[in-house]
């Protein structure tokens, strides 16, 4: 697991941020440490008035000196994030959100001990199983969780319910590899499970956590024909592909290889009109040449996810990679580097398609000062300003026009009130 500093700048927002970053973090098995320990630093910027910012540009300078991965996010992060860039500062520059899973280094997120659901806000975690089928080269996860370890479909819909009588708008499906859930007892179960869950009564959402290609592969039809006939289902998968080179993927122990991560998506465009792609790359993989990278790049510009987290190799103590000859620290970074650009150019031109168009939304969590955020169908966030003069909050449903895109969320502006909205749903 990661061990990770993190520093905070601003406002009451920006601290509750941190402790939603951190709690992330705590919960996927990763551990804060000083700095000097640290495999990564997250910097959580303030941009109130031009001093700020000299010291935020200040502040990076001095930790991206300090430590091999830096992550800057936070308002200047958001607003100004070509300042970092410009001042020659080597950082991922990223949403309050996308934060904790660019800590991971590719690795599976690690439930909590007693994988409980959990109820936050109106947002409700239901993690599946634990463990998983993998046994990758660099991930050092596999040894606190061990094999898959799936309770049946019955229980986990039981918890769903509970969740959903308990308040939850949005059940997130949780697990290191949701894909293989079932597998232990000799069975695929995601897609009955999902099915089951949305069979629930109340008006909610759902999304399907982290999902490895190689688990995926084989029920691709099979689940995409699930999501095609869930209204209930958030148009979103999380296929953490890791690199465009076959030869990479295995190194790194991975059970798929470029062709069926393609299949895979291939199968989803054909089932859904609009559906988000989120996927993983790790880049500086000891064995990965000039020419891997150029594959992982030209598979980036082909697919073009929505979503996309680019993490740096680092060594894991007690992994297999972690004995490899690794690659330079600067080699690293310049190709974190180009693939960050690519990625923002990628990720922006799918929120500029937005604008202009209707969305149904459903608020799901407060935002900085007095915004919430908001998600459609496909799991795009959109960010409300002025929430309170709109009397929205989270929890309700809505309808918004998307009025601009800032690469990694929009913005919009309520059309109809949740009343409205509520009454509309009565109707169909």
């Amino acid at each position: 697991m990661a061990r990770y500093h993190i520093e905070t700048y601003g406002c009451t927002s920006n601290r509750g941020e941190s402790r939603e970053i951190e709690r992330r973090l705590r919960d996927a098995g990763h551990h804060r440490t000083p700095l000097g320990e640290a495999d990564v630093a997250i910097l959580n910027t303030c941009t109130v008035v031009e001093k700020t910012e000299r010291n935020m540009l200040r502040r990076a300078e001095e930790l991206d000196d300090e430590v091999s991965d830096l992550i800057v996010t936070g308002c200047m992060a958001l607003a100004q994030g070509e300042e970092f860039a410009e001042a020659d500062i080597d950082a991922q520059i990223l949403n309050w959100d996308d934060v904790p899973a660019a800590v991971t280094n590719g690795e599976c997120p690690t439930p909590t001990p007693d994988s409980e659901p959990i109820l936050d806000g109106v947002i409700g975690i239901l993690p599946i199983a634990r463990g998983c089928m993998s046994n990758c080269s660099y991930c050092i996860t596999k040894f606190a969780t061990g094999r898959i370890d799936s309770p049946p479909v019955e229980e986990n819909v039981r918890k769903a319910e509970a969740l959903v009588h308990a308040g939850a708008k949005e059940i997130r499906v949780t697990g290191q590899d949701t894909g293989v859930y079932g597998w232990d007892q000799g069975e695929r179960t995601l897609p009955e499970l999902l099915d089951r869950i949305c069979d629930i009564d109340g008006e909610f959402r759902v999304r399907v956590g982290m999902a490895n290609p190689g688990g995926i592969h084989g029920i691709r039809e099979e689940l995409a024909d699930v999501f095609a006939r869930n209204d209930k289902l958030y148009d979103f998968i999380h296929l953490p592909v890791q690199s465009g080179s076959d030869e990479v993927l295995e190194e790194m122990r991975r059970q798929h290889r470029v062709d069926k991560f393609r299949e895979i998506v291939e199968t989803f465009d054909s089932r859904l009109e609009h559906w988000t792609l989120s996927t993983d790359f790790i880049v500086g993989f000891p064995t990965e040449t000039d020419a891997d990278h150029e594959l992982s790049m030209d598979l980036l510009r082909e697919v073009r996810p929505e979503k996309i987290n680019v993490t740096r190799f680092s060594k894991r103590p007690g992994t297999d990679a972690a004995d490899m000859k690794g690659l330079g620290g600067q080699t690293k970074k310049d190709r974190s580097k180009a693939m960050s650009a690519l990625k923002m150019d990628v990720v922006a031109e799918a929120y500029d398609e937005l604008v202009g168009t209707r969305r149904e939304v459903l608020v799901v969590q407060p935002g900085h000062g007095d915004s919430v955020k908001c998600r459609d169908s496909a799991y795009r966030q959109i960010v409300v300003q002025n929430a309170s003069e709109y009397g929205i909050e989270p929890g309700d449903f809505i309808e918004v026009e998307v009025l601009s895109g800032e690469t990694v969320y929009a913005f919009g502006k309520p059309v109809s009130s949740p009343a409205e909205s509520e009454e509309a749903a009565a109707a169909d």
